[in-house]
């Protein structure tokens, strides 16, 4: 399983009413939604990510927060 995929099935799984594979997926999070993604990204792949990272930039689309988690791991 590839990092996308499985980023992809821990959104499913965390917001299981929102669009993974909209291009808007931020506006569609509110922030409980955004909050839960957050921990359990950290979790999952041992970063540090806080409520600075809970922007839309990086909450756009599935390939935004691939590229954010890509990111922190490399700190």
């Amino acid at each position: 399983m590839t990092k996308k995929e499985d980023i992809r099935q821990l959104i499913e799984e965390v917001v299981p009413l929102v669009d993974v594979d909209s291009e808007f997926l931020f506006a569609e999070l509110d922030s409980l939604g955004v909050t839960a993604i957050l921990m359990t990204l950290a979790r999952k792949y041992d970063i540090s990510l806080e409520a600075e990272d809970a922007t839309p930039r990086n909450l756009k689309n599935l390939d935004s927060i691939v590229a954010m988690v890509e990111r922190k791991q490399q700190r």
